[in-house]
């Protein structure tokens, strides 16, 4: 094959418009991961009745709306350190009603959704200091997905002592 002819594909594979997924791979798997635990805990939220905000399975752990209240004061803090500000909110741990506490989740949520928004893989990699350890800002969003996962597993152990079915096992996403 001519040079001229290899040197023209070469151009035109790199000027091509490339799919969403091989742009910013890294920031957009966050989201994809983040989009997925956000909804559980949402629906987690508005699913549990209120009368039912009070429980905690012993005395030495946290009751469901403390749980509720910390992950979405969890949110606003992490998130807020990707974004390089304070948090915009806070003090929902010691929160008890569910619509107040259900509002602050969602809130937090699209505070993350918006710090994630304005990242990119080029961003993403900016080094910035959580309890103490440098990290690149992904690493930092990718920490409050595993919070949010793991308070999460505890709102499902609390739900199944309930006999509620939990977001994620009802299929459908």
């Amino acid at each position: 094959m001519p040079r001229a002819l290899i040197a023209a594909a070469v151009v035109l594979l790199a000027a091509a418009p490339r799919p969403a997924f091989a742009q910013n791979p890294y920031t957009k798997a966050a989201m994809e991961h983040f989009d997925f635990i956000k909804g559980n805990l949402s629906k987690t939220a508005a699913k549990i009745p209120e009368d039912l905000y009070s429980f905690r399975q012993t005395p030495q752990v946290r009751s469901f709306s403390e749980l509720v209240g910390h992950v979405a004061d969890a949110n606003f803090m992490i998130c807020a350190v990707a974004a390089g500000e304070k948090p915009p909110q806070g003090g929902f741990e010691k929160k008890t009603a569910k619509a107040e506490l259900s509002k602050a989740l969602n809130d937090s949520i699209a505070y993350c959704d918006k710090v994630l928004a304005a990242l990119d893989d080029t961003k993403g990699a900016a080094i910035v200091s959580l309890f103490g350890q440098s990290m690149p800002k992904l690493s930092v969003i990718y920490f409050n997905i595993e919070h949010c996962n793991e308070h999460y597993g505890n709102l499902v152990t609390y739900m199944r002592l309930k006999n509620i079915v939990p977001p994620s096992s009802e299929g459908g996403r």
